[in-house]
């Protein structure tokens, strides 16, 4: 085991050099000067002559006249060292800037997930105990029309029915205005703001789980193991739960760590629509503002996400089903 996660990390290295190189060039390709963006402000306030210089300084600066492939070593010689940059919107360390986005954005995740796991995983396995049934056929209805409508709809008809003509919840944000409380009453405040994304967020993905779960364990309970399980007079409670479920899990586990590992990711449409400064709104206002050492920064930080995800993904292989050798 450690001789394949050694090999595997060593992979892992190679990934992320080779994706640091696409990343850095691809978005220098992107048209647009950095240091002319960064003086435009002082355009109105300086001689030609004053503005020019202080241009010439900011290109010096920032290292805009060395070769792209010198630039690219002075980038990730800091990067490696935790050094992100700066970030040309906020005037301020990317380590900074990000933190906030990514704290709103797990926050909201974990309690999307953890919600969406709490009903999908229970409605799939009974689906497939009860297949073909008037319960399973009017599930497998839902969950289609579900998986077929886009998040974005699903925000404007939550709005549209608990905002706009019930005013149970917030349309926006985070928190009330001047909000004034101890812990526990900005907890709520929050939660009340956060009903809307969280529904949004849970209803958009119980379709495609719930059917990955009913399928799965619908193949389960047609192995030999499990009739002989039966056969053996065990009680079907442990025969679903220890036998089924086990069998299920290991071509759900890809799906389930890939939403856990998604908790850092944020959804750019749900926050946007309710205006919550999460990862996915952060990244697309970094890019409307050109500030590419966040994006840059955001992009290898979903790299080692995917990379960590899948070395996650091989080993839980093995944990769930002992037939699978990851040692090699």
């Amino acid at each position: 085991m450690v001789r394949y996660i050694s090999k595997r990390i060593m992979y892992m290295i190679f990934v992320f050099a080779v994706m640091s190189v696409i990343l850095f060039f691809l978005y220098n390709l992107i048209p647009g000067d950095p240091a002319r963006a960064e003086v435009e402000q002082y355009k109105d306030k300086l001689t030609p002559q004053e503005y020019q210089l202080k241009y010439e300084q900011t290109r010096e600066r920032l290292g805009l006249d060395d070769p792209q492939y010198i630039r690219y070593f002075k980038w990730i010689s800091k990067v490696v060292q935790g050094d992100l940059g700066t970030s040309s919107a906020f005037k301020k360390p990317v380590t900074e800037v990000i933190v906030t986005p990514l704290k709103v954005t797990v926050f909201v995740n974990i309690f999307s997930i953890a919600l969406a796991f709490l009903i999908t995983i229970p409605l799939g396995i009974a689906c497939a105990l009860n297949k073909r049934s008037v319960f399973d056929n009017v599930v497998q209805v839902v969950t289609i029309i579900g998986y077929s409508i886009p998040s974005f709809i699903f925000g404007l008809l939550f709005i549209y029915a608990f905002a706009v003509k019930l005013g149970w919840a917030p349309v926006s944000g985070m928190n009330t205005p001047n909000f004034q409380g101890n812990d526990w009453e900005m907890f709520i405040d929050t939660m009340h703001h956060l009903a809307l994304p969280l529904a949004v967020l849970t209803f958009s993905s119980l379709g495609g789980l719930t059917r990955y779960v009913r399928a799965a364990m619908g193949e389960a309970l047609t192995m030999d193991c499990i009739k002989t399980a039966r056969a053996k007079g065990l009680k079907e409670r442990v025969v679903i739960l220890s036998h089924a479920w086990r069998n299920a899990l290991l071509p759900i586990i890809t799906l389930l760590i890939g939403w856990i590992m998604s908790v850092f990711a944020g959804s750019l449409i749900v926050e946007k629509m309710f205006n919550i400064n999460g990862m996915g709104k952060f990244f697309y206002d970094s890019l409307v503002k050109q500030d590419y050492n966040v994006t840059l920064a955001i992009q290898l930080f979903y790299v080692i996400l995917a990379l960590l995800g899948n070395l996650i993904t091989d080993i839980s292989y093995g944990i769930v089903d002992p037939r699978v050798r990851v040692n090699r």
